[in-house]
């Protein structure tokens, strides 16, 4: 019986806000807070970098040489496992290990020397996922319909060790004109 009295106070507060708003007026209302909360990510903020002044650049500096770190100046565009920290390089397949036969390409700053050089990102497969030093980074990554620019594909369809993908290395094919 204590219910009835809470089923009719909502009903007269659900159909007083009915009353008083039109459908519109609502979408309306709903449309604008989606796009407000769309809007969140472009607030400023205030980097951690920055508020550690020239400790963090040279923190930062060490990272780009740094082959176990998603850092390293070569992964600018990877998306898996670091090999370097699988028991392998940032160039070389760990022991075990298939290169994949089809890559996609990246162009890295090296800070080291300011040039552009060509990337290219190999999986290496054979063995079960890594498991350690996930990096995803997407500079210049493309949709999957443009492949070669693409870090989402699993590019281990073409080797004789299996599908299965293990980590990723970015071996330097030259300089970018």
């Amino acid at each position: 019986m204590s219910g009835k009295w809470l089923d009719a106070w909502m009903e007269r507060r659900a159909r007083r806000l009915y009353r008083g708003t039109s459908r519109r007026h609502a979408l309306a209302r709903i449309a604008g807070l989606l796009v407000g909360a769309g809007m969140l990510p472009l607030l400023p903020v205030s980097r951690g970098a920055a508020a550690h002044g020239e400790a963090g650049d040279k923190g930062e500096a060490a990272a780009t040489r740094d082959p176990n770190s998603c850092a390293y100046w070569r992964y600018c565009a990877i998306d898996g496992f670091l090999c370097s920290c699988c028991g392998g390089s940032a160039s070389q397949c760990p022991p075990g290990t298939e290169p994949s036969p089809v890559t996609w390409i990246g162009t890295c700053l090296n800070p080291e020397d300011g040039r552009h050089y060509v990337i290219s990102y190999n999986d290496c497969c054979g063995k079960t996922s890594c498991g350690r030093c996930m990096c995803n980074r997407n500079e210049g990554d493309k949709p999957v319909y443009v492949p070669y620019q693409s870090n989402d594909i699993n590019w281990c369809l073409g080797t004789k060790v299996g599908e299965v993908y293990h980590c990723s290395t970015a071996v330097v094919i030259g300089t970018a004109e």
